[in-house]
């Protein structure tokens, strides 16, 4: 009788199906990308003019300086082009896309834009400038050009960031 439990307690045990794999937690493994650098805007005029609407609205200016061959810079332009970046920013911010070519090798553009916020030098990309409606860079320079990891931030750091954003 022990040896007839015994052999059907085996057989139970080999048709029992394998347990389901645990959930694993759902997370983006790629980097959304955005090329939004453009060479051919005149980032100057496009600065001016957020710069007057928002004297208007009351929205803060967000001036991104990168480059379209930035993994960085079109890392975080893909996360802000996202629907919950989009949703995020719609009502608090105007965000301008500044390109800045290659200045660490001599051949930087629109240099004069971050010049203009107090940034002497563009060492890296992307620079993250936000702007008062009056022009006053409202986070600190430091913190502008922390931004040359935005690739290896997680999508909740940066959004924490710009949705709980208070001036420096």
């Amino acid at each position: 009788m022990l040896l007839a439990f015994l052999l059907l307690q085996t057989l139970v045990q080999t048709t029992q199906p394998d347990p389901a794999p645990s959930p694993q937690p759902t997370v983006q493994t790629q980097l959304p990308e955005k090329l939004a650098y453009s060479a051919d805007r005149d980032a100057k005029a496009d600065v001016d003019t957020a710069l007057a609407s928002a004297r208007v609205s009351g929205k803060t200016v967000i001036v991104i300086v990168g480059a379209n061959w930035c993994h960085d810079s079109v890392g975080l332009a893909g996360w802000l082009g996202t629907p919950r970046f989009i949703d995020m920013v719609r009502d608090r911010f105007d965000i301008i896309y500044v390109d800045v070519g290659v200045p660490q090798t001599g051949r930087g553009r629109n240099l004069d834009i971050a010049k203009r916020f107090g940034i002497k030098k563009v060492k890296g990309t992307p620079l993250v400038l936000v702007l008062s409606p009056d022009g006053k860079l409202l986070n600190s320079r430091k913190d502008a050009a922390s931004w040359r990891n935005a690739a290896s931030r997680s999508e909740d750091e940066i959004y924490r960031y710009f949705s709980a954003f208070t001036p420096a």
